[in-house]
This record gives structure tokens, sequence and C-alpha cells, in this order.
């Protein structure tokens, strides 16, 4: 699944208002001010009703969420498999 472009063009649309701009895959949200607070709750929301997941607070941290790739990356993690013993 191409969990980066559906997460960029969340972005794009609902909390950028269709105008990308400069956000790179590994752009920092936080860093740059291209997110806030209430926009990451944003991402939250619409990650767990796409992907059926929940999100547990411990894991609402910036290596998770701060960039298309980290959520890119913490999806794949969450969203794969348990490794068989």
């Amino acid at each position: 699944m191409n969990y980066k472009a559906e997460v960029k063009s969340f972005v794009s649309t609902n909390l950028l208002f269709g105008a990308p701009g400069d956000i790179q895959d590994d752009t920092s949200f936080l860093d740059t001010g291209t997110v806030d607070s209430t926009g990451i709750f944003e991402i939250i929301m619409f990650l767990e009703n796409t992907y059926n997941i929940k999100i547990e607070a411990e894991e609402t941290i910036p290596d998770n969420l701060d960039s298309i790739n980290r959520i890119s990356d913490y999806l794949t993690r969450k969203l794969s498999p348990p490794a068989k013993p």
C-alpha cells in the first residue's frame, strides 16, 4: 500500500488547503510549522479512520508522526503482521 501518497494527499488537501508548497516526504511538520498540534490530531484521526487502527497515546511522538516518511514507516510497522516465532 502506498501510505506516503495517501498521507501526503490528506495533508495537502486538509491542512495545506490544496497547496503542498515545498513539503517533501522528509519535511518535519513541527520544525517547519507546516502542521500544528491541532493538525497532528487531525492526522491521527485520519490514520485511525482510514486504516482502522488505534493510535495509543505513547505512539503520538515525533518519531512516528512528524513527516510523511515517519508516518509511512509507522504505518508499515503498525499494520505489518506480527513475526512468527
